[in-house]
């Protein structure tokens, strides 16, 4: 062998040599591999995965429940009228009157403990009829009544007629005029002759209104010594309001001329 063959067959050893002795590599700043999702094909069974209804806004649906065929729970009974009722006078002198108020003309005086019957009331105030042969009005706050005075007739203004004056003619209406619930109500001027009062404190005008007041019917018998009165009618009532004028003198009434109602 010569020299040449020599000195490359040793180079190749001691490289193989070298080589197994070695080190294994060091790392590299290789980036780890990423991770792959593979998604399972896509098929027309369901799944285990929940997806939850979108819901849509509620609405006001109403299912309409058959009502039983039963009674109805309330009904409204008529309260059972009666002819009479006994009544025991309160006060010490008890006037009763021709109509039913305190400014109507004065027919006689009941005694403390006077035994009374009542046939008939007013439909909106506390004044009842007293039975007799002069028939005559009451104020129920001075009387103590043997049952409910609610269940007595309505005798008034249709079953109970004033007595008419022979010597004057009623009076004419000139307006009615309504201001939000105020009523003001004119009327002609009627002279009264001298001694034709029945007292120095007599009204010579009576004005009946059924007016409307917190959505009742009330019946106010008003008193004036001129011809004009306002008072109040307000919305609410079930039936209309309306009034009446009458001309008053010691012998009776004259009239009544009709209130011409305005409207609400």
């Amino acid at each position: 062998m010569d020299m040449k063959k020599f000195i490359t067959t040793s180079l190749i050893l001691i490289f193989l040599i070298t080589a197994c002795s070695f080190p294994s590599a060091a790392p590299v700043d290789v980036p780890p591999p990423t991770a792959t999702t593979i998604a399972p094909p896509a098929t027309d069974s369901p799944t285990n995965t929940v997806i939850p209804p979108t819901l849509a806004p509620p609405t006001e649906t109403f299912t309409p429940i058959p009502s039983p065929t039963a009674e109805p729970t309330s009904t409204s009974t008529a309260i059972p009228f009666v002819e009479s009722l006994d009544a025991t006078v309160t006060a010490d002198l008890l006037s009763c009157r021709y109509g039913p108020g305190s400014e109507y003309l004065y027919l006689y005086g009941l005694k403390k403990g006077a035994n009374i019957q009542l046939m008939g009331r007013t439909d909106g105030n506390n004044w009842v009829m007293v039975a007799g042969k002069n028939k005559c009005w009451v104020n129920t706050k001075f009387i103590e009544i043997k049952g409910d005075p609610q269940t007595l007739q309505v005798t008034y203004p249709d079953g109970y007629k004033l007595p008419v004056s022979p010597y004057y003619a009623p009076t004419i209406v000139l307006s009615a005029v309504r201001t939000s619930n105020t009523v003001t109500v004119k009327w002609e001027d009627i002279e009264l002759r001298a001694g034709d009062e029945e007292d120095a404190d007599m009204f010579i005008y009576i004005i009946e209104v059924w007016r409307c007041e917190g959505g009742k019917m009330i019946f106010d018998p008003l008193a004036s010594n001129y011809p004009e009165v306002t008072f109040v009618d307000e919305a609410g009532c079930s039936v209309p309001s309306h009034g009446r004028v009458f001309f008053q003198e010691k012998h009776g009434f004259a009239g009544p001329a009709e209130i011409p109602w305005p409207g609400q």
